[in-house]
């Protein structure tokens, strides 16, 4: 018994010495996993603008104590070579003693490796081989940051390297135990009495005569429509007629004039409305609210709207601003130019103060107004099925999602006879241009270090001038307070503490990952059952999204949406914030959503060094347990995450 514990305990203190070797991607000596500043909404495209409104006026490592150890070692033996110097009578004696103390050293280091290597074929046993790949043909097979130690036995590199061992250590000890009650639901009494209701109509349809409201909406999907709710809720403050809404091709945004202008007239790079939502239904379901066209009349349309002073970009509008704005500076243009171009428009609405039924209407056309286009509904209604093993049950929310017609072809299609199979729906937001923006280091060094300024310089050139002007928050403080999205390897041992089997079926969201592949190794090395969009479709069925960024997050915003549970990893992220708005919309209280506080588990994650696994999944559960509270909307904080309000949803006695 003592022998497997002296095991263990060497076993523990090489990990930890292991996590100051260089990565695969050169991670330095004793590094931090820091973060930097951003804002507490966290979307890259909120970058600082730039210019002026035209509207304004200390403890040691394992590899350090080892050195400290050798240090003393030799600094007695230099000691004795001078004593042997000046006492040439006692030369035999010291001769003998240093041999002596080398012969001890290698005894006891003859030791602790029998004793690894006993406990590396003990937990051959527990742990078993792992294939690499999952059995079935739609899981992820990845190659990456893992050595292999001996056969069966994987041995994990990096920051959390410790850590990611004691969690496949209890993932196949526990492949055969229930999972805690509350990962698969949400308190459901509290939850289901809300119930939806911002379908209402309590106004007179607005004449629209005031002029002309035009929107090019920039950023992702989940952004874009965004835009397009408070685009609405404009027009209807300003009495004015929205122009259906264009969306800028370009996923990433920069916040520079010049730059939208020469986009806009010489690229004419946007994708048409229709692309992504049903055009009539939006126009048709808003016509009680606003008046909507789809082009503007033939004596606006040859206007050079930039050159009247009728172009209003991000620049001239601060974020959330109240509806007092508009109608002191936007409403004058729009009565004297007769049309007004918001381009860009992404969070330019505030959420609080505004009246009653401009932000039902708000709901209104996120929650109902916008329908994806039979396209993609019935390609997700493909993805769906697969994710739940050709089941005939139908998910809750996917009349909503993908409508009655893709639902009648999934139960058609359906294996009757099949068991559903339920998953949980991951988005990892760790694309490169969510790490650039952010400022955090992920344990790359100085090579990732010179990767994202680069890109930074490129895509975000606001930051870059803040970064020279301005002092900023110091990484290792600005992790501390959460303001960094989780890696990959943060998020499955999230979710390896949260108690999720090693068997769940986990649908990945999100682009391409920073770091690729082998970013994922622990991931899929821990969960072998994952899969993304690319898995579960064929090239064929791809095909057709594969120019078009948005529409491929349409497929990835109802996958996410469905899902039996969803786990975020940022929540300031767009697509996060209306997935879990839509699963407490249309949930009925059946629909958990895992919001991570990333302040809580940053102070967690620091100590994974030397905390035991049992502490740390009760840390973890104890602190993701808090975000599960059923609550009302916060003031002045989105309602498209937060729907539970007067003015989207409604109390049940």
């Amino acid at each position: 018994m003592s022998l497997t514990n002296n095991a263990n305990n060497f076993h523990n203190l090489f990990l930890e010495s292991k996590q100051d070797q260089p990565d695969t991607i050169r991670i330095p000596d004793r590094v931090e996993l820091r973060s930097s500043p951003r804002s507490r909404q966290g979307s890259p495209s909120r970058s600082p603008r730039l210019g002026p409104s035209r509207f304004m006026n200390g403890e040691k490592s394992g590899s350090f104590v080892g050195a400290e150890l050798l240090g003393i070692l030799w600094g007695s033996r230099k000691k004795q070579s001078k004593k042997v110097k000046r006492k040439g009578g006692k030369v035999w004696y010291h001769k003998n003693r240093v041999k002596g103390l080398v012969v001890v050293i290698a005894l006891v280091g003859l030791f602790f490796l029998v004793n690894w290597f006993m406990l590396l074929r003990l937990q051959d046993h527990r742990v078993g081989r792992h294939t690499g790949s999952s059995r079935n043909s739609s899981s992820v097979s990845v190659q990456g940051k893992v050595k292999k130690i001996s056969k069966g036995k994987k041995q994990y590199n990096g920051i959390y390297g410790r850590m990611l061992a004691l969690a496949a250590h209890a993932l196949a000890e526990g492949q055969n135990k229930r999972e805690p009650k509350d990962l698969w639901q949400e308190p459901v009494v509290p939850a289901s009495a809300w119930r939806p209701c911002a379908d209402q109509h309590n106004w007179e349809p607005s004449e629209g005569k005031n002029g002309y409201i035009m929107v090019t909406a920039n950023g992702g999907m989940n952004q874009q429509r965004v835009a397009v709710c408070n685009a609405v809720v404009v027009a209807r403050l300003l009495n004015a007629t929205l122009v259906v809404p264009k969306f800028m091709y370009s996923s990433v945004w920069k916040d520079v004039r010049r730059w939208m202008f020469s986009c806009i007239k010489t690229f004419n790079i946007f994708h048409q409305f229709s692309d992504i939502y049903q055009e009539e239904h939006f126009i048709n379901y808003l016509t009680p609210d606003i008046q909507i066209v789809k082009e503007l009349p033939e004596e606006l349309k040859s206007l050079d709207l930039e050159a009247i002073g009728s172009v209003v970009t991000d620049v001239d509008i601060r974020k959330e601003s109240k509806p007092s704005f508009y109608l002191k500076n936007i409403l004058p243009i729009l009565l004297q130019k007769r049309a007004v171009h918001f381009v860009g428009f992404g969070n330019r609405l505030a959420f609080d103060p505004i009246p009653f039924q401009l932000q039902r209407l708000r709901c209104r056309c996120n929650f109902h107004a916008l329908k994806f286009v039979p396209k993609i509904q019935e390609t997700a209604a493909l993805l769906l099925e697969r994710l739940r093993r050709h089941a005939a049950r139908p998910g809750l929310l996917d009349h909503y999602l993908v409508g009655p017609r893709a639902v009648s072809a999934m139960i058609a299609r359906s294996d009757r006879a099949a068991k559903a199979s339920r998953y949980l729906a991951l988005h990892l937001r760790f694309e490169i241009d969510m790490v650039a923006h952010s400022l955090c280091e992920f344990g790359g060094g100085e090579e990732e270090r010179q990767e994202l300024e680069a890109y930074r310089q490129i895509h975000f050139p606001a930051l870059t001038e803040l970064e020279k002007t301005q002092k900023l928050p110091s990484p290792a403080m600005l992790r501390s307070e959460g303001l960094c999205p989780l890696t990959p390897e943060e998020a499955v041992l999230m979710l390896a503490a949260l108690g999720f089997n090693r068997k769940t079926h986990i649908y990945v969201a999100g682009a391409q990952i920073y770091g690729g592949t082998a970013r994922l190794v622990a991931l899929t090395s821990l969960y072998p059952n994952l899969v993304t969009k690319e898995n579960l479709l064929t090239p064929a069925e791809l095909e057709p999204f594969l120019n078009f960024s948005s529409q491929l997050a349409a497929l990835d915003f109802i996958a996410c949406t469905a899902a039996d549970a969803f786990a975020m990893t940022d929540s300031g992220s767009q697509l996060s914030s209306l997935v879990s708005g839509h699963r407490i919309y249309y949930g009925g209280g059946k629909m958990p959503t895992i919001r991570p506080n990333k302040r809580r588990l940053a102070t967690i994650f620091l100590k994974n060094n030397t905390i035991e696994w049992k502490v740390f999944e009760q840390r973890v559960r104890k602190a993701v347990r808090q975000t599960k509270h059923v609550q009302s909307r916060p003031k002045a904080r989105s309602v498209y995450r937060y729907p539970r309000c007067k003015e989207c949803m409604c109390l049940t006695d």
